[in-house]
């Protein structure tokens, strides 16, 4: 079988980039290689690529196929692109310079679209974190008015048992006043009665006295 251009994975697991070789196609995945030509790291946005532009280029020339990943990365890096303007140039449409001349063209353009789409998802993330921040502030906010909210009823009604039982004790003092002032009261009247009751039996040999004058009266 012959050799290809492919991905070998390296890094933690979740965290994996890969190394671009040129392998025999019978080897593992994962095993010997004959050259390694560049690195790749899906997990940046864009993915970052380092090439050797140059032996990449050679190995195309070979006619050794890459996988369909690195195919791609091939023609987002303009070897594709080399080689059809070399192609130009051996066919005698253009010279080497006017090959050359082009291709930084396509370059330039091609690492301004690059940098656009960068910046458009710095913009994005941005936009996206600042949504998130004010639906986070508002999930705070609300929380906090819910929690406000149990806190004032929770003092409401501590409130209103403190009221309660501040009333209870003031009725419980009062009834309590009102019957010690009862009590006195009935104190007070009790010796008055004591009092009236020898008066009685003194005044009762007097109505006996009236008795016995009228007595005499009517002997004499």
């Amino acid at each position: 079988m012959p050799a290809r251009i492919r991905l070998q994975r390296r890094g933690k697991k979740k965290q994996a980039f890969y190394h671009i070789v040129v392998a025999d196609g019978r080897a593992p995945r994962d095993g010997r290689f004959i050259e390694k030509i560049g690195t790749y790291n899906p997990l940046t946005i864009p993915a970052s690529i380092e090439l050797n532009f140059e032996r990449a280029l050679y190995w195309v020339n070979c006619g050794v196929q890459p996988s369909e990943t690195v195919r791609a990365i091939l023609r987002r890096e303009g070897v594709y692109m080399k080689k059809h303007l070399m192609g130009g140039v051996q066919k005698g449409a253009f010279d080497e310079a006017e090959a050359n001349k082009r291709f930084e063209t396509w370059k330039t353009e091609k690492l301004r679209k690059i940098s656009d789409y960068k910046l458009e998802v710095l913009n994005k993330n941005k936009s996206e974190a600042k949504q998130r921040l004010e639906v986070e502030n508002k999930v705070k906010e609300a929380k906090e008015a819910i929690l406000n909210e149990k806190r004032m009823a929770e003092m409401e009604k501590e409130r209103k048992i403190k009221e309660e039982a501040e009333a209870k004790a003031a009725a419980e003092r009062a009834e309590k006043e009102a019957q010690k002032a009862a009590e006195a009261e009935t104190a007070a009247e009790q010796p008055a009665d004591n009092q009236e009751a020898p008066a009685e039996s003194i005044e009762a040999p007097e109505e006996n006295t009236e008795i016995k004058d009228e007595n005499t009266e009517k002997a004499e």
